[in-house]
């Protein structure tokens, strides 16, 4: 049963992904604070929450950034509709939320300033690819930060568990962003490398 469950971390379905998408609002909320702390986010700045999930991060960002513009893009239909209930007095205002996937993000060149991803590279299916997408809709200099609870490849307590999940250190993220335009400007690792966190900047 609870593996079932944890299938819909993937891309949250039905009541099993109502349920999924609550326990991370919650259970991923001292993740999210720590990973923000590695941002330097401006009250104007435009950002783009890739796999926004249920909505928590979108609404911290919107906090940072109250006369900026914060959007969200999931391809699960599941995690749009509990993000925008989650953030609806913003939206239309200075926030959207998207039906959308990494491989074709739905926003011009240049829209933002900075994208965040939170838990959700492991399902990414093309890394390079995906990240030069993501160079694609930042302004030049914009900034992109993956935050991670697995960083650890060796661990497969969840890959095993989880169907389409892959785990990357710290080292391998750091390389692919590299190659796909960025410089790696800030790169951190917490619990013996348990939680990852890196920010790329585009060159």
């Amino acid at each position: 049963m609870f593996n079932k469950l944890f299938q819909n971390t993937c891309k949250p379905r039905g009541l099993g992904g109502k349920m999924i998408l609550k326990m991370m609002n919650s259970g991923h909320a001292r993740l999210s604070d720590w990973g923000l702390k590695h941002l330097q986010l401006k009250n104007t700045d435009h950002v783009l929450d890739i796999g926004c999930g249920g909505g928590a991060n979108i609404s911290r960002l919107l906090e940072s950034c109250p006369d900026g513009f914060v959007a969200g893009i999931d391809y699960s239909e599941e995690s749009v509709k509990c993000s925008r209930k989650k953030n609806m007095d913003h939206i239309g205002k200075n926030c959207e939320i998207r039906t959308g996937n990494v491989s074709h993000i739905p926003y011009r060149d240049e829209r933002f300033d900075i994208a965040t991803a939170f838990e959700t590279v492991y399902f990414w299916p093309d890394l390079y690819e995906n990240f030069k997408e993501v160079r694609r809709i930042l302004k030049p200099e914009g900034y992109f930060m993956i935050c991670c609870e697995e960083g650890d490849p060796v661990n497969d307590k969840w890959s095993e568990k989880i169907e389409g999940m892959t785990v990357y250190s710290i080292i391998q993220l750091a390389d692919i962003l590299k190659s796909a335009g960025f410089a790696v400007v800030q790169k951190d690792e917490k619990q013996n490398g348990k939680w990852i966190c890196l920010v790329g900047m585009k060159k």
